[in-house]
């Protein structure tokens, strides 16, 4: 198996999870779920829950907030839901830094993509609205559109997702 990486970006509720979900029942009868994100309170918690709920048995579930590479899934066709989770936990754990957190982030990516697997990638396109009213959230849409540019400049496929309807970028 070689490896392959398509990304699917999009805006908040544009269906990029269940696109991506179908994706990966598409290509493997028992795909794996590499979930990126933090319990930060209820109305989280349940978002998760509904996700979920979501798959079928058939899924194997990976929570992991940070260290995606650590886990061996070679073969395997794997959705990871989301970029821009594992980005706020690494900005969180770097305390707020802009370039400690994108440092980290592509070192850790290309260290997850050194394996031969299929790779279905969930991300938010959080730069298209009005400017963030504070430095830390600034740097953070900034953060996101870079680790997004690098990701799929490196993706095999791109779509981005709007109003439910995939469309395709490369």
């Amino acid at each position: 198996m070689m490896r392959k990486i398509i990304y699917i970006s999009g805006g908040q509720r544009s269906g990029k999870s269940s696109f991506a979900q179908r994706t990966a029942e598409l290509l493997s009868p028992y795909p794996v779920y590499l979930a990126t994100a933090h319990v930060w309170d209820d109305d989280f918690r349940e978002r998760i829950r509904r996700h979920q709920q979501d798959r079928g048995p058939h899924w194997t579930n990976i929570e992991e907030e940070i260290e995606i590479s650590k886990h061996d899934l070679s073969g395997k066709v794997v959705l990871l839901d989301c970029v821009t989770l594992w980005l706020t936990n690494i900005y969180h754990a770097n305390g707020y830094a802009l370039q400690s957190s994108l440092e980290q982030a592509k070192e850790e990516w290309n260290k997850f993509i050194e394996q031969q697997f299929t790779l279905i990638v969930v991300s938010n396109e959080i730069g298209m609205g009005l400017h963030a009213p504070d430095q830390s959230s600034r740097h953070f849409t900034d953060l996101q559109g870079w680790i997004n540019q690098y990701i799929a400049g490196l993706a095999d496929e791109a779509y981005c997702m709007i109003s439910g309807i995939p469309l395709r970028l490369k």
